[in-house]
């Protein structure tokens, strides 16, 4: 089983490390020590806790997306020249960047502090992890 260092865990999920110890006091987290004495949090746990986070879909809102992958930030970088705009969002530990059209950078009315949420449907996903 996969186990997590308080702090990996916390900027796994995006809260602080002394989230993950209070949640592992709780016991929404389950916890032990490692071979070198520091607290882990097991992957598993961290899984389900953090699905329990995530923001449930709006329901009352008449739009439905086909799209899953949302992520809200803030515009950290707008940059257009003639047709062409590129929007850099920081959201959380993540940086997205879009392209879009000038018409449509204008008609969003975005700027470098505006919030923004990244809608992303992608039917390739390139997923890398270490070596165990």
């Amino acid at each position: 089983m996969t186990h997590f260092r308080i702090s990996e865990a916390a900027a796994l999920i995006g809260v602080s490390d002394d989230t993950i110890r209070r949640w592992a006091a709780d016991g929404l987290l389950q916890s032990a020590v490692d071979a070198s004495g520091r607290q882990v949090v097991s992957g598993r746990s961290l899984a389900a806790r953090s699905l329990a986070l995530a923001p449930e879909a709006d329901e009352s809102s008449p739009i439905r997306r086909s799209a899953r992958n949302r992520f809200t930030g803030i515009v950290t970088a707008v940059e257009s020249s003639g047709l062409v705009a590129q929007v850099e969002l920081q959201c959380g530990p993540n940086r997205v960047v879009s392209l879009m059209t000038a018409e449509a950078l204008r008609e969003l009315d975005l700027d470098v502090g505006s919030r923004a949420t990244a809608i992303i449907k992608a039917t390739n996903v390139v997923i890398e992890t270490e070596k165990r």
